[in-house]
């Protein structure tokens, strides 16, 4: 059901790939609550997923960027100005660790791919936000937002370097989104979501023994990337104009449960 919520408003949607990434979800609902917008992924990544179907299906145009590259994120940026003008929001959907593809253990890691896999994870959103700073590309009350994940606060074996990427990227949010809602009015936040099958989450060791934990441990169960994507169109929406610098968990309660009485159970 379409309410409206996001007519009028132009945004850009990093890290779509699939029907399985929370960002394809969110640019479907982005489009039926009426927003306009630019899809873009990395150039190998547009190579092995699906955008243009999505791209036609929402009426959407395709731009490659690497949003570690200043000169992609630049060009992107003055394309999406010549096309609608200041923008509304900007959806921050990336993340990869090195380490966590190669097999490496977090006690032996290899340095080189940590700091690759922390700068797409984290640092590129301090990026494209300071590209929107410097193009002053936002307009008042615009929201920006990228996706985390709870273990920034909790341990999670094999879940690797990409835990340290989003403790990064959730104090980027915090120390950027300062000086965004004090100088531009803009609102800067992270959603801490659910484990969620997306292609890149499916490849975190024991991901399946993830999802099936915390479905237990939440009273409301695990939120969908149909969940994530709805609670995405409200913070974009004029409904959240006085959010920011938050982490907001998106988790059926698992962020605040110390245990369920269906996983004690296991244990009398």
């Amino acid at each position: 059901m379409s309410y409206g919520l996001l007519k009028g408003k132009k945004g850009i949607i990093f890290g779509a790939l699939d029907a399985n990434s929370i960002a394809w979800k969110a640019a479907e609902r982005c489009h039926e609550e009426g927003a306009e917008f630019i899809l873009t992924n990395a150039p190998v990544a547009l190579r092995m997923g699906e955008l243009n179907g999505l791209a036609e299906k929402t009426g959407s145009e395709v731009i490659g960027a690497d949003a570690t590259s200043m000169e992609d994120l630049s060009n992107l940026f003055d394309k999406a100005i010549e096309k609608f003008g200041k923008l509304d929001f900007v959806l921050h959907s990336i993340g990869m660790s090195v380490n966590v593809r190669k097999g490496k253990h977090y006690t032996d890691m290899d340095y080189n791919f940590l700091t690759k896999g922390w700068d797409i994870s984290a640092v590129s959103f301090h990026k494209v936000m300071k590209t929107a700073w410097d193009k002053d590309a936002m307009n008042e009350w615009g929201s920006i937002l990228a996706l985390t994940y709870i273990a920034a606060q909790r341990v999670y074996p094999d879940y690797n370097d990409m835990a340290d990427n989003k403790a990064y990227l959730e104090s980027i949010t915090r120390s950027f989104g300062y000086y965004w809602g004090t100088e531009k009015n803009v609102r800067v936040n992270t959603i801490s979501q659910s484990p969620t099958p997306t292609t890149a989450g499916q490849g975190v060791k024991g991901f399946g023994g993830f999802m099936k934990f915390a479905d237990e441990m939440s009273p409301l169960g695990n939120a969908t990337a149909d969940d994530c994507a709805n609670y995405i169109v409200t913070m974009f929406s004029d409904l959240t104009k006085k959010v920011t610098m938050q982490n907001l968990y998106n988790d059926g309660g698992y962020s605040t449960t110390g245990v369920s009485q269906q996983v004690a159970d296991r244990f009398l």
